[in-house]
């Protein structure tokens, strides 16, 4: 196949997780008029939401396992159908139980279908600008924000929130099923010869052996306390400006920068990785981060607040692509699904830490203070694990079945 259809893949990825997770974040923005209408608690809606973070996650390991078998295209048509089925569902409730079952199951289920498969899709099409390329498809995520969310809120006020969720199940549909249709499995790179014609890689590895490998075990940690330490302080950002007498539409705007200099930061700190390497730059972007979450504490005004929104954004969303570059130069492309479908497992388990952790805080000590402290700390024992990382040498392909 030719090789520019790689751009296609990038495309298509960026198309998938931009569209999966702004319908699955959407929530929020169908939280205040869902609430208003039903008479559910916001706790009781919200609770879909951590069930989406934990199932996303198991299921993201379960799809990138199975992309490795039957190939992307499947995976992703399979979770483009659950996820408008999950919205068109979802908006068909009386019952808040039966809410969260359709929304925090289904959409949960579905959005695990695209980031892990589509991401191992890229490493696989890319040798040069791999981690350009990465950053692409995850760039999708820093789109999605600006894009689904604002036609949710359209639809809503002109629609009411059941047809709304309704309209973008169905707009999930036409747009993610013939994007999947498209997905190819990447070509067979040949493995790299020494000049004695022998393989200059490491032994081969079973998927067991690769999940007990440190390679493994530092970078699905470093993944875990990166998002554990920048989901709480961004989940509730919005609160804490306002304690700091920030008005309401002025603090969601805080919001609205941080995830776009988190897009800006993931093609930024791609380029970045492809010239001076992916670890050197995720060290360097998380422990920007975890200074950026400290320095919140010192600031009071709108200014301000925009500008540390820009380097805090820039630097979570750079360095969220960068551990399926690392795992692509340590574990090969064959069974890449399954190993970084894993590591979004222990991604999406900190993700759903880090805002039930500040909800704790806050109502304990009734100030956040204490959130951002934590979360510091815990993005600097991120920093530290990094460190630890060595690539394990290896030929494409260098993993065989456990």
């Amino acid at each position: 196949m030719n090789v520019s259809y790689r751009w296609v893949i990038v495309a298509a990825g960026a198309l998938m997780t931009c569209v999966a997770i702004g319908a699955m974040f959407s929530l929020a923005i169908f939280l205040a008029p869902m609430s208003a209408e039903t008479g559910w608690t916001r706790t009781g809606i919200s609770t879909a939401m951590t069930l989406d973070f934990l199932v996303m996650g198991a299921a993201g390991f379960g799809w990138g396992a199975l992309s490795d078998r039957i190939g992307p295209r499947w995976v992703t048509l399979a979770g483009a159908v659950l996820l408008g089925a999950g919205l068109v569902f979802a908006s068909r409730t009386h019952e808040l139980w039966q809410f969260q079952l359709t929304y925090g199951l289904l959409v949960g289920l579905a959005a695990g279908a695209f980031f892990a498969p589509m991401i191992a899709a890229a490493t696989g099409w890319f040798t040069e600008n791999r981690s350009l390329a990465v950053s692409l498809v995850s760039a999708g995520v820093g789109v999605a924000p600006m894009t689904i969310s604002p036609f949710a809120s359209w639809l809503i006020t002109g629609y009411g929130w059941r047809s709304a969720m309704l309209i973008v199940g169905i707009g999930a549909w036409t747009l993610l099923v013939p994007a999947s249709l498209l997905v190819r499995r990447p070509p067979v790179a040949a493995p790299d010869l020494t000049a004695a014609g022998t393989t200059s890689a490491a032994p081969a590895l079973s998927l067991g052996e690769a999940f007990r490998s440190p390679q493994f075990i530092v970078l699905a940690s470093t993944f875990f306390l990166c998002c554990g330490a920048h989901a709480g302080p961004i989940f509730h950002m919005v609160s804490y400006a306002i304690g700091c007498g920030i008005p309401r539409m002025e603090a969601v705007s805080i919001y609205s920068v941080e995830g776009l200099a988190g897009l800006g930061g993931r093609l930024l700190l791609g380029l970045l990785a492809d010239r001076y390497g992916a670890k050197r730059v995720l060290i360097t972007g998380l422990m920007v981060q975890a200074f950026a979450i400290a320095a919140y504490l010192l600031v009071d005004r709108l200014g301000q607040f925009y500008a540390l929104a820009v380097v805090f954004g820039t630097a979570y969303g750079g360095v969220m692509p960068l551990y399926a570059v690392l795992a692509r130069e340590s574990f090969g492309q064959r069974f890449m699904g399954t190993v970084f479908g894993a590591m979004t497992m222990a991604s999406s388990l900190g993700m759903a830490f880090g805002p039930w952790a500040g909800g704790r805080i806050f109502d304990a000590f009734n100030s956040y203070m204490w959130l951002y402290i934590g979360a510091s700390g815990v993005a600097l024992g991120a920093v530290a694990v990094a460190f630890a990382f060595t690539a394990r040498p290896q030929r494409d392909g260098s993993l065989v079945p456990a």
